[in-house]
C-alpha cells in the first residue's frame, strides 16, 4: 500500500454531533432529512463536509486541509452554518459529547448504508451499541516511516488528549464513575485501543497484508486504533477523543495533536530518538485517563515514576510553545491549560447533577455550550439560540 505523503504538516478535523430536541433533550433521528436538504445545492446533492454517521440522530462535520487549528475550526463553522438553521426550524440543536446521558441505543435507527449494515451484521452487539460521538484530528505526515514514528509517540500523549476531551460520564441514565465511558464502549470493538508499536512502514504493510490475507479486514478503514496512519490522506489520525461541546476545546485538541506531530518530525530530523513507554504502561495510562480524567496520575518513565496529569500537561505546553508559535496556534494550545483549570466537559456535566439538576438539564447545558461557541465563530443561526 502506498502512503500519500503530505507536503506539509497541515491539519484536518472531524467532529461527530448528536441531534437533540431542545425541549426534551432526546436524540432526534432526522439526519437523513437534514443532510439531504443541506446537500441540495451541491453536486450530487451531497454536502461535501457534512456526513452521515452510524445512527440517524448523528452527523459528522469535517474540514478540508487547513494550516492550523483556528483555520480548521472556522472551516467547521462554515459547514455548521449550513446545518444549524435547518435544525432551528425543527426545534433541534447539536451537542458533541462522548455519549448521550440517557439515550437507549437499541431504540434508535441505524442509517441505511451498505458499509454500516455490513459492519453491524458482522460485529453484532459491539457495533449495535455505538451510539457515541468523538473528535478525530488528522495531521499531515511527510513520509510513511514518519507516520509510523508519530503514531508510536502519540500513543504516549493519548491520555492527555483523552482527559481534556472527556465528556461521557453518563451512559444509559447512569453515572458510570468514568470520565470517558465512550472509551470503554468503543473498546468492545475489534482492532481498537492502543496501537502496537511498529518499527517502520514495511512492518506496517506486513501487518496489513496479514490482516487482509486472514480475512480479518477488507480495508485499512477497519483498523480503529486510537491513533493510526491514514495512507490515503497521508496523515496520522488522532482518534482517541470524546466528542467536545465547544469549538474552543476542539481547537485546543487540534493544536496539541499538530504540535505532537511537528515535534516528532523535528526530533527525527535532528537524529534524536524519543524513548517510548512500554505497552502495558500505555494501556494503564489510558485507563487512568478514562477513569479519572484530569485528576489521573500517569506513569511517566521506565522507572515507573508517576506524575499528575495536569502537571504533565503544563510541561508539554511549555515544550510545544515554540512549535505552536510557528504554527500560529499558541492561543489554542494554551487553552488546554484553561480547560484543565476550569474543568473538562465530564466535570461540568457532573457539577450540574451535583447541584440538583437532571440528565435532561445536562443535555440542555451541553447544547447551550455549543450554541454559544457556534455564535462566537459566526455560525449562522447560532446567535438566536443563545438569545433564547
Amino acid at each position: 500500500m502506498e502512503f500519500n505523503s503530505s507536503p506539509e504538516q497541515t491539519i484536518g478535523i472531524e467532529v461527530e454531533y448528536g441531534i437533540v430536541s431542545r425541549e426534551t433533550g432526546q436524540l432526534a433521528a432526522v439526519s437523513l432529512d437534514v443532510l439531504s436538504e443541506a446537500g441540495g445545492r451541491f453536486p450530487g446533492a451531497e454536502h461535501p463536509k457534512a456526513k452521515h454517521e452510524l445512527f440517524q440522530p448523528s452527523l459528522e462535520v469535517i474540514t478540508g486541509i487547513c494550516q492550523n487549528p483556528d483555520a480548521a475550526v472556522r472551516d467547521l463553522a462554515e459547514t455548521l452554518s449550513d446545518i444549524v438553521p435547518l435544525l432551528n426550524e425543527r426545534g433541534l440543536g447539536l451537542t458533541s459529547t462522548g455519549t448521550h446521558p440517557f439515550a437507549e441505543w437499541d431504540q434508535l435507527p441505524i442509517t441505511p448504508n451498505e458499509r454500516y449494515e455490513r459492519m453491524v451484521s458482522q460485529l453484532q452487539w459491539p457495533a449495535q451499541r455505538l451510539l457515541i460521538h468523538g473528535v478525530h484530528v488528522h495531521v499531515g505526515a511527510l513520509s510513511a516511516d514518519k507516520a509510523i514514528i508519530t503514531t508510536n509517540v502519540a500513543a504516549m500523549y493519548l491520555p492527555i488528549l483523552l482527559a481534556l476531551s472527556a465528556s461521557s460520564p453518563y451512559w444509559l441514565s447512569r453515572d458510570t464513575g468514568l470520565a470517558s465511558s465512550r472509551t470503554k464502549i468503543f473498546e468492545g470493538m475489534p482492532r481498537t485501543g492502543i496501537p502496537p508499536q511498529i518499527p517502520d512502514w514495511a512492518e506496517y504493510q506486513a501487518l496489513l497484508d496479514a490482516l487482509i490475507r486472514s480475512q480479518t479486514i477488507e480495508t485499512v478503514r477497519e483498523i480503529w486504533w486510537d491513533v493510526r496512519p491514514h495512507p490515503n490522506f497521508g496523515t496520522v489520525e488522532f482518534r482517541m477523543c470524546d466528542g467536545i461541546p465547544t469549538l474552543n476545546e476542539v481547537a485546543a485538541i487540534g493544536a496539541f495533536a499538530q504540535c505532537i506531530a511537528v515535534y516528532v518530525n523535528e526530533e527525527t530530523d535532528a537524529g534524536r530518538e524519543i524513548d517510548l513507554l512500554s505497552d502495558w504502561v500505555l494501556r494503564e495510562n489510558k485507563w487512568r485517563a478514562s477513569r479519572w480524567g484530569l485528576d489521573a496520575e500517569l506513569i511517566v518513565d521506565s522507572q515507573f515514576n508517576t506524575q499528575p496529569l495536569r502537571e504533565k500537561l503544563s510541561e508539554l505546553v511549555e515544550r510545544f510553545t515554540p512549535i505552536a508559535q510557528r504554527l500560529g496556534c499558541l492561543d489554542e494550545l494554551q487553552y488546554a491549560l484553561t480547560v484543565a483549570q476550569t474543568g473538562a466537559s465530564y466535570q461540568r456535566q457532573r457539577a450540574i447533577v451535583d447541584n440538583g439538576g437532571s440528565l435532561i438539564d445536562v443535555v440542555a447545558a451541553t447544547v447551550a455550550e455549543s450554541d454559544r461557541s457556534f455564535a462566537e465563530y459566526g455560525v449562522v443561526g447560532a446567535a438566536e439560540n443563545v438569545a433564547t
